[in-house]
């Protein structure tokens, strides 16, 4: 990574919303070495349906990352091209079927929310498979890697504000697309923002999403109590969560870990409820609602956009506790603390997006229109965003250039992976490539 301009907010060129004609569509390719063309890129193009992928024809070169419900590879398609000789390479999430049908439940409804994205700042999926042991999808690779391991690598570790303005109106977009689709995303973490190699934003990992009803889509829709069954059910899920049983031991939670410490749903009954009762969430980015167990709707996705901004500013989350039940206490009763900063208009975005009451949270009445609407984002040119070709931080182009070489080359079959992963006392990372992101835990 490299600063282009963290001063100003860049120039902008057009207008370059894309008006999608289908569910899914193809990105642009990018090539940067003769031999591999490099699927990224926002989806500006509109052509044709997901492909389907062949698992035969597939090599993977890379382990890019593991999560609660599966591995993602960065893969080269062998099959497509002039000849078969120039593989596409992009990236390839895997899930592994199991007995237990709750991921491979949550595996295709990650899927059906992708093939109905389209916008810059959201993934495009470019294919999918299923055989008897596995599903996978492709989406384009970033080659940036994420926001957590950019801020981490400034000088301070923090973002100056002209930054956090840029990548936050990038989220307030793509959270108000979300929700216009009545999904309701509830996992927002640096860790979920991919850099582009143009220095925009996508958001990945839609597992844990939700599709609330028409009904609840609308900005002034009240939060109901849950039903009794349900409410008895909180009242035992909130014990477990504060009784000891449920501690991390505090010389485990370093700050890795911490930050990737993934709560999972409790149930996932009804699929369009007009309020969500499921337990779901990072933990240092879940809302007061969601611990209340109380239902939750649109509103827990601005508190996380709060959480998130907070840690730009700052380089950690406000109410981190030594273990679970200190950060949801802190959660519950403490207010976000601002040392070393003067009230601003940083500071006062941050404290509305953070109200304890959902109903007083910024973005709960008037949605992403009320957030915009904020004095933070004065100046900030909403239709123009995708088109900016100056963002504060563009990728290397030299890991494009590794991905190409990589793609072009060897690489290792994704089945011998789960078969290495499943025989004792072997490492799951191919030879020569180290696991690069964070893993995530169920806990319930």
């Amino acid at each position: 990574m490299y600063r282009l301009d963290d001063d100003v907010l860049p120039t902008v060129l057009k207008n370059a919303s894309s008006g999608c004609s289908t569910a899914a569509v193809v990105p642009r390719l990018r090539v940067h070495l003769p031999s591999v063309a490099i699927v990224s890129g926002p989806p500006f193009l509109s052509l044709s349906l997901p492909m389907e992928l062949d698992l035969d024809e597939l090599k993977a070169v890379r382990v890019l990352g593991r999560g609660a419900t599966g591995t993602v590879f960065l893969v080269a398609d062998r099959s497509r091209g002039v000849s078969h000789a120039v593989p596409h390479c992009f990236a390839l999430k895997v899930v592994e079927k199991s007995p237990s049908l709750a991921t491979e439940r949550r595996a295709r409804w990650e899927v059906s929310v992708l093939s109905r994205l389209c916008h810059p700042f959201l993934p495009t999926l470019v294919g999918r498979l299923e055989t008897p042991d596995f599903l996978a999808w492709a989406v384009p690779y970033c080659s940036g890697g994420d926001l957590n391991a950019l801020r981490q690598s400034q000088t301070d570790g923090v973002f100056s504000n002209s930054a956090i303005r840029f990548y936050v109106s990038e989220l307030v977009l793509v959270l108000a697309h979300l929700h216009s689709l009545g999904i309701v995303y509830r996992d927002l973490k640096p860790e979920n923002v991919l850099i582009q190699d143009s220095g925009h934003i996508t958001l990945t990992d839609f597992d844990l999403s939700r599709q609330l009803s028409p009904a609840s889509s609308s900005p002034t829709s009240p939060l109901s109590p849950p039903p009794p069954e349900k409410a008895k059910e909180h009242r035992r899920h909130r014990w477990r969560i504060f009784s000891g049983g449920l501690l991390f031991d505090d010389q485990k939670l370093d700050k890795k870990k911490a930050k990737s410490v993934r709560v999972t749903p409790a149930s996932r009954k009804d699929s369009s409820v007009e309020r969500s009762d499921s337990f779901v969430g990072t933990e240092e980015y879940v809302s007061p609602e969601v611990i209340h167990g109380d239902g939750h709707e649109f509103a827990v996705d601005w508190w996380a956009l709060g959480i998130l901004t907070y840690e730009m500013a700052y380089g950690r989350t406000p109410f981190r506790g030594h273990n679970r039940t200190e950060t949801f206490l802190n959660v519950i009763t403490r207010e976000p603390e601002f040392v070393g900063k003067q009230p601003s208009e940083l500071t006062d975005l941050i404290a509305r997006l953070l109200a304890k009451d959902p109903a007083r949270r910024l973005g709960f009445h008037g949605g992403a229109e009320e957030v915009k609407a904020h004095t933070f984002f004065n100046g900030v040119q909403w239709n123009f965003l995708p088109a900016v070709i100056r963002p504060p931080f563009l990728a290397d182009d030299s890991e494009n250039q590794t991905a190409a070489l990589e793609c072009g080359g060897g690489g290792f079959d994704v089945r011998d992976y789960y078969k290495k992963l499943r025989q004792p006392q072997q490492q799951a990372t191919a030879p020569g490539s180290p696991l690069r992101a964070s893993t995530s835990w169920r806990e319930f």
